[in-house]
């Protein structure tokens, strides 16, 4: 007597009806799912944009105080057609990038000693957790007297908002290496160098990139604090300031959305180097 095995029919093998049809595949619902997601992250956007210009249209709001969306695009254009706007995006990126890689460079080794070696943990460990309690703007008198108001003042205070998040996030990344790996590396008869190299820093890669993200993140936002509370020189921030002096919201609001589209950037390219990174590691 044979036995009958049971029929597991799922829904894509199921028969189809007269003029059904045929479900759509799982990939397709998902790339059809993720761009109706972006058009909903329009929504807010879309909805802000129009009442702002009913309201500047209406003056609900004393002109002075809220420009029109058109006046504000049109300061923009004005920016960018007179260079005025490069030049600014051009002094903010360069401080950025400059401070980013110092405190990214020094993170690295500071946190990869902390993670790696107990006894400079203990030892270096309560010093640095008191360093990364005070506030970063507490820094600005310190900084301003010794490094003075340019260009230097403002990259060393790029480069300490930087340091804190790489630091904190590759010590604990190494730290939190699984044991079941250690174990299979001294199985391999792996040397230290090796298992550092082969083993412990793959492992730590996404714990680090958060802190390279983090930084990237902090980083930008103390560049404009800096230009702020550091006043000299050329940025974006001064872009700001020159505006809210002469009472120019327009030049403000122009301002801020430069300061928006380019920490968009900035996540969108860290996210896909994200994506890289994991997909490079198997995850």
């Amino acid at each position: 007597m044979s036995a009958t095995l049971p029929s597991f029919v799922g829904v894509a093998d199921a028969p189809l009806l007269a003029g059904e049809l045929p479900p759509e595949p799982r990939a397709a619902q998902a790339v059809r799912k993720a761009g109706a997601g972006r058009w909903r992250g329009l929504v807010v956007p879309a909805v802000a944009l129009v009442l702002w210009a009913v309201a500047a249209r209406l003056d609900w709001v004393n002109s002075a105080l809220l420009v029109s969306p058109a006046q504000v695009a049109a300061t923009f254009w004005e920016l960018i057609v007179t260079g005025r706007l490069w030049l600014a995006l051009q002094a903010s990126l360069a401080r950025e990038l400059t401070g980013l890689t110092i405190g990214v460079a020094s993170g690295l080794v500071l946190g990869a000693l902390l993670g790696l070696w107990p006894r400079f943990s203990r030892i270096v460990g309560p010093s640095f957790n008191t360093f990364k309690q005070i506030s970063l703007f507490a820094w600005i008198p310190l900084i301003s007297v010794w490094f003075g108001l340019g260009d230097v003042a403002k990259v060393v205070f790029l480069s300490l908002a930087a340091l804190v998040p790489v630091v904190v996030n590759t010590a604990d990344g190494i730290r939190n290496t699984p044991a079941s790996l250690l174990e299979v590396a001294r199985v391999y008869g792996y040397t230290r160098a090796q298992t550092i190299l082969q083993v412990v820093l793959p492992a730590a890669a996404p714990s680090i990139f958060t802190g390279f993200y983090l930084a990237l993140v902090y980083s930008w936002l103390a560049t404009i604090g800096a230009e702020y509370l550091l006043v000299a020189g050329r940025g974006v921030g001064n872009l700001l300031i020159e505006g809210s002096e002469h009472f120019q919201m327009d030049l403000v609001i122009a301002g801020m959305v430069t300061l928006g589209l380019v920490g968009w950037a900035m996540n969108a390219l860290a996210r896909a180097a994200e994506r890289a990174l994991a997909r490079r590691l198997g995850r």
